[in-house]
């Protein structure tokens, strides 16, 4: 039995916990580590904890009643983090990690610190449900396992089109293809589909954006006035750096999300040669090569400002001369 198995096996209370603010690949791990761990491991008690669980997921808990926002005071046996580079990433479930018995995080960020007692990292996997698949094993593929894999993994890998997606990416999908679940309507509800109100937040985040360094760097900005003028959530701004990134002559884009007055949380996605990592690790944010983020205090300038100056340095080693 694996090291990862072995520690589910001897645990009694478990508690499984993605990062704030998560995204598909996050949501589909700790919902897929649910439905495994009830199979595989009968009698255990296990909590998910989510700080949130945005609509479009809920075909992967369409009753509501995997995911949940309460977390026990009493401690774990077992904590296991998933898709959570840092520990003070956990938000409300921080406190429940420090408590537990023991800890695992099961990641694929580069930018990990090995903060749990045990430590399963595949930075060149696609998404942490590609790393789960593989602790988990093919033989525990049911259809309630496969679909939340499935769409972390697309969600991660910008349904197969981004360089993380590798040819044991496909072949993982292929197996997961293969319990029969409706792979093309997952895409649709949980990654593809927006809500009018998420298209005008797009449409106003694209029209007020702009380029920078020649070009070469994009900046959309959403406002407290703009997600109050739509009624937008967070999770209402999901898909929008993608729109950003795909712009022509572009090698970076960066979307500022206001939390609070002079507060942003900063998420950058690079399209060749810039480490948005670094810059991330910088400003005490974490992430991959090619995504990444962090939180910024200071003026909407400021923030911009003070990012542009490392995306320099990086222009200027690649030898990448621009003009205002």
């Amino acid at each position: 039995m694996s090291d990862f198995k072995n520690s589910i096996s001897k645990a009694n209370r478990i508690m499984v916990a993605g990062h704030i603010r998560p995204d598909g690949d996050c949501i589909g791990a700790c919902i897929a580590l649910h439905y495994y761990i009830q199979n595989n491991f009968p009698g255990k008690t296990t909590d998910i904890y989510l700080e949130t669980l945005p609509e479009r997921f809920l075909p992967l808990d369409p009753e509501r009643s995997i995911v949940a926002d309460q977390i026990s005071s009493d401690p774990y046996d077992l904590f296991i983090a998933v898709d959570c580079s840092s520990s003070d990433r956990l938000g409300k479930a921080g406190q429940a990690f420090l408590q537990a018995e023991k800890t695992i995080c099961v990641d694929h960020h580069i930018s990990n610190a090995s903060y749990a007692d045990e430590n399963f990292l595949t930075p060149d996997s696609s998404s942490t449900c590609e790393v789960l698949f593989e602790l988990m094993g093919e033989d525990a593929l049911v259809p309630e396992i496969a679909a939340p894999l499935y769409v972390g993994i697309a969600y991660d890998s910008g349904v197969f089109r981004y360089s993380n997606t590798s040819a044991r990416t496909m072949e993982i999908a292929g197996k997961l293809i293969q319990t029969g679940i409706p792979f093309w309507e997952l895409i649709d509800r949980c990654i593809s589909q927006r809500t009018y109100k998420q298209t005008q937040l797009l449409g106003r985040t694209l029209q007020s954006s702009l380029r920078l360094l020649d070009g070469k760097c994009i900046v959309g900005m959403i406002t407290m006035h703009m997600m109050q003028l739509y009624g937008a959530k967070t999770e209402d701004i999901d898909g929008i750096i993608e729109q950003l990134r795909v712009t022509e002559g572009v090698e970076v884009a960066i979307l500022l999300f206001e939390l609070s007055e002079m507060e942003y949380k900063v998420s950058m996605r690079s399209n060749g040669f810039i480490d948005v990592s670094q810059i991330a690790v910088h400003f005490s944010g974490g992430g991959h090569k090619k995504a990444a983020g962090f939180q910024m205090d200071g003026s909407l300038y400021d923030v911009i400002n003070g990012i542009t100056e490392y995306l320099e340095q990086q222009l200027d080693t690649e030898g990448i001369i621009w003009m205002e």
